[in-house]
């Protein structure tokens, strides 16, 4: 359209009845004389409406949940960092319970037996110096440890120290096949040797071959003269099999070590031996049996069909011999 008068005026028209239709539309509120014409306005525009908003809104998502991506993977690492770390603390605090378990048992093993150690860790578990069963630990000659001296744990003895350095220390354990130790039995006395067999049960020589021994029977370390390589009454482990005498001079038992060798972790070195035996005041105490419950049944006899209790005496009145 040409700018012209015409059009011009047209124009102002068309701005000055809007004007005059808006006017009339606020004053006339909820009864508006235009409103018959809005609402045929949505009614013809609204489904195109809401055709267009279903268009975009799924890019509009998309587009915010790219903006926000960034922050909710921000928040993920942090969340997955934070279990991480969780989870880490939780596997320390249960190593560090056990660890604490551990020392505290063996202290009062030391205790009991009037022991004093030195505290050491388990660093290394082979074939050090040409032993198939040994342990290495971060105590040496700085800490007070000399060769053949009594190692122990919070279970019960563990070994003997063969090498000596200035910070660790090999042990020989009591599984190794060259590990011969003195016994005595806690109940009866008797003596012996146990000899380690790797990882199945002690095999102790008792040197009375009609020796009375039971399975269950415990024995504890004899001692060695000035107290090495083993100081006296350290557990050393409980009897699983015994095997007949057969008229031999000694006898075999076998016996399972108290301490669990595919665990070590804390142990101590007797650097000082008891004044004196402490015999078997360092074996735990032994659990007490719990009774057997026992029922006592009451049978109360039946009447026969004569209706005169079973084993009793009949009354005349029931007999139909008696005379009356």
């Amino acid at each position: 359209m040409r700018d012209t008068r015409e059009s011009r005026l047209l124009l102002v028209l068309l701005v000055a009845i809007a004007f005059a239709l808006i006017t009339v539309d606020i004053r006339g509120g909820q009864e508006s004389p235009v409103d018959g014409a809005r609402q045929a306005a949505a009614a013809v525009f609204g489904p195109a409406e809401r055709g267009m908003s279903a268009a975009v809104d799924p890019i509009a998502n998309a587009i915010g949940a790219v903006r926000d991506s960034g922050e909710r993977h921000d928040r993920i690492a942090v969340l997955t960092r934070e279990n991480a770390e969780l989870k880490a603390r939780l596997g320390s605090d249960a190593r560090n319970n056990s660890r604490m378990r551990q020392l505290d048992n063996m202290l009062k093993k030391a205790a009991a037996g009037q022991y004093g150690i030195k505290g050491a860790e388990v660093i290394a578990i082979g074939a050090a110096q040409g032993f198939s069963w040994t342990a290495t630990i971060d105590a040496g000659s700085k800490d007070g440890i000399k060769r053949d001296m009594t190692v122990i744990n919070g279970e019960g003895l563990v070994g003997r120290v063969t090498t000596v350095g200035p910070d660790t220390s090999t042990v020989l354990l009591a599984t190794d096949p060259d590990f011969t130790v003195g016994t005595r039995m806690e109940r009866t006395d008797e003596l012996g040797f146990a000899t380690g067999q790797g990882d199945r049960p002690l095999a102790v020589q008792l040197l009375n071959g009609k020796s009375k021994v039971k399975k269950g029977d415990r024995l504890v370390t004899f001692g060695s003269q000035a107290d090495r390589p083993f100081v006296p009454g350290v557990p050393v482990g409980e009897v699983v099999r015994v095997d007949p005498s057969g008229g031999a001079l000694t006898r075999t038992v076998y016996v399972r070590p108290f301490a669990g060798f595919s665990r070590l972790d804390i142990v101590g070195v007797v650097v000082q031996a008891p004044r004196v035996d402490p015999r078997d005041t360092v074996l735990p105490a032994k659990p007490k049996p719990t009774p057997t419950p026992t029922v006592t049944v009451t049978v109360t006899p039946s009447p026969d069909a004569s209706g005169v209790p079973a084993g009793g005496e009949a009354d005349g009145r029931n007999d139909p011999n008696e005379q009356w």
